[in-house]
């Protein structure tokens, strides 16, 4: 009777001691999202225009970088490559970069270099394979964006402007937010949520 009264106490204390540690870790569990004022690692990823991987600091402008995550498919980000074409332009004259990363495992890099082509794309446009760093910056939707300053710090992150809609712009987030950086002054706006559609992240 006594063994069965201590074996009974064994398995108890055991239950406790699971019930208090802590849960195991998943391997596929992105690491958490990077937050403003972090700096962003360098990476390097293939380049839908040849292949070749490009990386962060061979892409950088000297004033700072801005990535956009793309789509080919989603009719809000094909909404906004006029703009972003012309965001890249006047950018890039200020020493600011603008880097296309796309991380959907539902298109593939040939569809991808087709897009970017057909649309005029003058800025590199990067394949993301396994959604590597979408999941490293925490980017949820297309289009969405990061804009980091000379020494690679996530200064604004979140939508372009505030209306899919070219006409209907009455916020222009990371145009404000650039300039801001530029100058020298803060950011008034760090953060305003992407709107688009969901990155298809691979399975």
């Amino acid at each position: 009777m006594l063994r069965k009264f201590y074996a009974a106490a064994l398995l108890f204390a055991l239950a406790c001691a699971a019930l208090d540690a802590p849960p195991p870790a998943l391997a596929d569990t992105p690491a958490p999202a990077l937050a403003v004022g972090d700096t962003v690692a360098d990476f390097k990823l293939p380049d839908v225009s040849g292949g070749s991987e490009k990386s962060l600091a061979s892409l950088k402008g000297t004033k700072g970088t801005v990535l956009i995550f793309i789509s080919v498919q989603c009719p809000v980000s094909n909404a906004y490559n006029e703009r972003m074409e012309k965001l890249s332009r006047d950018l890039k004259a200020k020493g600011v970069n603008v880097v296309g990363i796309n991380s959907n495992a539902t298109e593939a890099s040939e569809a991808v270099r087709a897009h970017a082509s057909e649309k005029g794309f003058s800025f590199a446009v990067l394949k993301d394979p396994g959604n590597k760093l979408a999941d490293r910056l925490g980017a949820r939707v297309t289009p969405e964006v990061f804009f980091l300053d000379s020494s690679n710090k996530l200064v604004y992150r979140g939508r372009i402007d505030n209306s899919r809609d070219g006409e209907q712009i009455t916020s222009d987030d990371l145009r404000d937010a650039v300039e801001a950086t530029l100058s020298g002054k803060p950011v008034t706006r760090t953060e305003a949520l992407a709107f688009g559609c969901s990155i298809k992240r691979a399975s």
